[in-house]
């Protein structure tokens, strides 16, 4: 089943496909750039239909928390290495510059 995805999600969307790769942004950044709430767009990248094309695992907490993932936890900490981001305790470690919009 297709599920429509709303204006707000394409909105989401289109930021998260601006966080480059290797970088990570907060809820709480997008929602303040959006003014929305952060649970609102944790809501929309919970929905994400194109995980590829919108990399919602660049998303993390504002006190570095990885947070959660369609695909598990486990796979965004995967993804985030991959991207050469430094995680411990599933935290973002302090050094790691957030990206703005």
């Amino acid at each position: 089943m297709h599920c429509q995805t709303t204006d707000f999600q394409e909105r989401v969307y289109e930021l998260v496909k601006k966080i480059p790769k290797g970088k990570v942004t907060t809820y709480k950044e997008i929602a303040e750039k959006m003014k929305a709430s952060p649970r609102a767009v944790g809501r929309a990248l919970n929905s994400n239909p194109r995980l590829v094309k919108v990399p919602c695992h660049r998303v993390v907490h504002s006190d570095r928390r990885i947070g959660g993932y369609k695909l598990g936890v486990g796979k965004k900490i995967t993804l985030l290495k991959k991207e050469g981001i430094k995680i411990k305790n599933n935290r973002i470690i302090a050094n790691t510059k957030i990206f703005k919009f």
